[in-house]
């Protein structure tokens, strides 16, 4: 493959970002390239960027077009969020309802998505003059929760997100069914258990040939109400921290914490950090928080500071409040919410991918790539047609 240098891609985060190396693909025309990193397998990729980054930063999603709009915006990393993917899959809270299979699917969709959606933007649209943008994948991150079973269940949800091109995955120490973190009433199983789920997941990953997937460890000893220690609150959720990393086998901690308060979060990594100086944690910045009305609200950059390298927060309040915003102009005016809407996203200059479903969603990629294998029905002569003022 050829190595070409190109400009960054227009709008593809707000901070300036070094020029990735360009190379062709059989999936696109001659002339049209996509990042070299196509091809890099995603853990890797992850652990790089969290060796690199101050903190690694992956809004929570659940299906591929919240994962495309991830990527678009120049995030690397998404995260493919269980509480998120209870609502949009069965609308309902995160309870283990669903199973492993299920949310592993869409993670396989969400990936393949991910790669699909490359190849689109790396076409941009020539007929309207629209350049190419090169963004590279982010690494998919994927909930566990409790492993949907036993040591077996753990061993086929790992293959599946293996398989499915998932750079790392969270399990926790809840006893199963498992709840929302934010859910009263949580029970821990044994040390020993959750770390034999542990062990086969970095099993299944090493054996697959996968050696960089990286392995979160969560622990809900902050608020349980039962476990098998005596010890309770925040001396459980150190206690289980260390046991973990004492395995070697986790290359993060996630402490789930039941407020926004700073104190805990501040202590649990300064007392894991005392005896495991290069400890990394995640931290979800949860959506559940009433941040607006925290007066000193922890940042990002405060939470690499003390060693978190990967944060999340879950983005489908923000789908819900849009839709409900809309469906509520529209209760009210009908077509004129919607116009409403659409002239907000028209306004200005700012790139809104929404307003163009054409390109966002690949026609301009898929009419070039059935013409170059002939079999495009879509003709330019229609293309040409087109009324550009009124229709999208």
């Amino acid at each position: 493959m050829t190595v070409t240098q190109f400009p960054p891609a227009r709008g593809a985060s707000t901070a300036a970002q070094p020029t990735p190396p360009l190379v062709e693909t059989p999936l696109l025309p001659p002339g049209f390239r996509v990042p070299a990193s196509r091809w890099e397998n995603p853990s890797t990729r992850m652990r790089r960027l969290l060796e690199t980054e101050p903190y690694l930063f992956g809004p929570g999603v659940y299906d591929p077009m919240g994962a495309q709009l991830v990527m678009y915006h120049g995030y690397k990393a998404v995260y493919f969020s269980g509480y998120s993917f209870a609502i949009g899959h069965l609308g309902t809270t995160d309870m283990d309802l669903y199973s492993g299979p299920e949310i592993a699917d869409g993670a396989r969709r969400t990936v393949s998505a991910l790669r699909k959606f490359q190849l689109t933007q790396a076409v941009g649209d020539p007929a309207k003059g629209v350049p190419p943008r090169h963004l590279e994948i982010p690494p998919v991150v994927v909930d566990m929760d409790g492993g949907y079973g036993n040591i077996f269940n753990v061993q086929r949800t790992t293959e599946l997100y293996v398989t499915a091109g998932v750079a790392a995955a969270h399990l926790e120490d809840q006893v199963l069914p498992k709840r929302c973190g934010h859910i009263g009433g949580k029970a821990l199983i044994p040390t020993s258990e959750m770390i034999g789920k542990l062990r086969m997941a970095r099993a299944v990953a090493d054996d697959l040939g996968n050696r960089d997937f990286v392995v979160i460890a969560r622990t809900d000893g902050l608020s349980a109400v039962d476990a098998p220690e005596s010890t309770r609150g925040l001396d459980l959720a150190v206690e289980r921290a260390l046991r973990y990393l004492d395995t070697g086998i986790p290359d993060l901690v996630w402490c789930e914490f039941p407020t926004s308060d700073r104190g805990p979060v501040e202590e649990f990594s300064l007392r894991v950090r005392d005896r495991f100086p290069d400890a990394g944690f995640a931290f979800n910045w949860s959506s559940s928080f009433k941040w607006h009305r925290d007066p000193d609200p922890i940042t990002f950059s405060q939470l690499g500071e003390m060693g978190f390298r990967f944060i999340t927060l879950g983005a489908q309040h923000a789908t819900g409040y849009g839709l409900d915003q809309l469906l509520a102009e529209m209760a009210d005016g009908q077509q004129d919410g919607y116009i409403a809407l659409q002239r907000r996203e028209w306004e200005g200059a700012r790139e809104v991918p929404t307003r163009s479903h054409h390109q966002f969603s690949g026609v301009p990629y898929h009419h070039l790539v059935g013409k170059a294998y002939d079999a495009a029905r879509l003709g330019s002569e229609f293309v040409e047609e087109l009324d550009e003022e009124r229709v999208v």
